[in-house]
């Protein structure tokens, strides 16, 4: 099965970070206290993975085919480094709607940060039929 036709099957999986009882903010990676207040009063969160795109980064000789490196705002405000796939260069701006599909798993290299979460544009939804 192509590695895109995987992504594009609904995924179950959750990505966990925290919220400080205290100020609320949320965090990942999780920590032993709140990045913003320094409680220690942390719990469980798990994060959307939906975002946008906050920056896209410079090019490099020879990317691996069909991925870019960016920067993405989560929707809770975090910004981390990923890779785009299923979109060409061209057709990103900063802004754009973004989805997690997973953490990239690649057998060639060890995984970086910037190779650790892969997001896509997000798809439009199908209608009920």
């Amino acid at each position: 099965m192509p590695a895109r036709v995987h992504r594009l099957r609904p995924s179950d999986r959750r990505w966990r970070g925290q919220r400080c009882a205290h100020c609320r903010a949320v965090q990942f990676p999780p920590r032993t206290v709140c990045r913003i207040c320094r409680e220690r009063s942390l719990e469980p969160w798990v994060l959307t993975g939906r975002g946008v795109v906050y920056s896209l980064a410079q090019s490099v000789p020879r990317p691996a085919a069909g991925r870019l490196t960016a920067l993405v705002q989560l929707e809770e405000g975090l910004l981390v480094t990923a890779q785009l796939t299923d979109v060409d260069r061209g057709d990103v701006l900063v802004g754009l709607p973004v989805e997690m599909v997973g953490p990239r798993t690649d057998l060639l290299r060890p995984p970086s940060l910037s190779s650790a979460f892969t997001f896509r544009p997000i798809l439009p939804r199908r209608k009920a039929s």
